[in-house]
């Protein structure tokens, strides 16, 4: 039980990636906190589920592109759970992985780009500064934010989401050169498609079927799949890692 007596938040865990990271803590005795924008009745679906894996789990809404929201949760957390490990950033701008309808760079608008770095470097941002006071009282913690290999290897030019997770690695190793003297680690999870997701349900098989073609271990990822990896940066097997990129997408990357 790598987790026990440990609270780990993971935004957007109210269903696909975020809810297979946030149920795999508690399967190792974590405390989840399982943040969501909406959906409430799916949030405390996962916390149910979390609990039931043999964890503890609360459900807290939150926009995390909002510094007021944040601040809230942070006061909340400090106040019902008294503590916090890990930080997970998982939520990010709704996005559709259609190739066919993607827009190509003369038809996308700058208000693109800035919605998907609202989601990706303003919520994290946010996220992280609210977080820092709770984390620095850990003696073990551990920042991982979920980027995507389409920085590295853009096998599909979506010009807006991958500008913003690529300064979403830029933000993660800066953020690990200045907080590592204070004991907390921040990494990357790069992961490639991941299926099934609601985000991946617009991209049409033969889409798949190239990537699964080019993948040496000939299938996409799940989210349970990219679960794994956050959970090893997270916890004691990756206490001397920091400021990596850790790509999960079958081979696909190779760096």
């Amino acid at each position: 039980m790598r987790f026990r007596d440990r609270a780990i938040l993971v935004t957007g865990a109210s269903r696909g990636i975020g809810a297979a990271i946030a149920k795999a803590f508690a399967a190792e005795g974590g405390t989840v906190i399982v943040n969501y924008r909406q959906d409430a009745e799916a949030a405390e679906g996962i916390a149910a589920r979390c609990r039931a894996a043999g964890g503890e789990a609360l459900a807290i809404a939150a926009d995390v592109t909002s510094e007021e929201a944040v601040a809230a949760m942070a006061e909340r957390i400090g106040e019902e759970v008294g503590r916090l490990d890990v930080v997970v950033n998982n939520a990010f701008a709704p996005y559709r992985f259609d190739p066919d309808r993607r827009a190509r760079f003369p038809d996308v608008p700058w208000s693109a780009y800035e919605r998907q770095f609202e989601g990706a470097v303003r919520a994290t941002y946010h996220v992280c500064r609210a977080m820092l006071p709770l984390l620095g009282r850990s003696s073990s913690a551990s920042i991982v934010n979920l980027a995507s290999d389409l920085v590295t290897r853009p096998s599909i030019p979506y010009h807006d989401y991958t500008t913003a997770k690529a300064a979403l690695v830029g933000f993660s190793r800066n953020l690990a050169a200045e907080l590592g003297p204070r004991g907390i680690r921040v990494n990357c999870v790069a992961p490639g498609l991941v299926s099934p997701t609601e985000a991946s349900a617009a991209t049409k098989e033969e889409v798949r079927e190239m990537l699964i073609a080019q993948t040496p271990l000939r299938r996409l990822a799940t989210p349970e799949d990219v679960a794994g990896p956050v959970l090893f940066l997270a916890g004691p097997d990756g206490a001397f890692v920091t400021g990596q990129v850790l790509h999960v997408d079958g081979g696909l990357v190779m760096a």
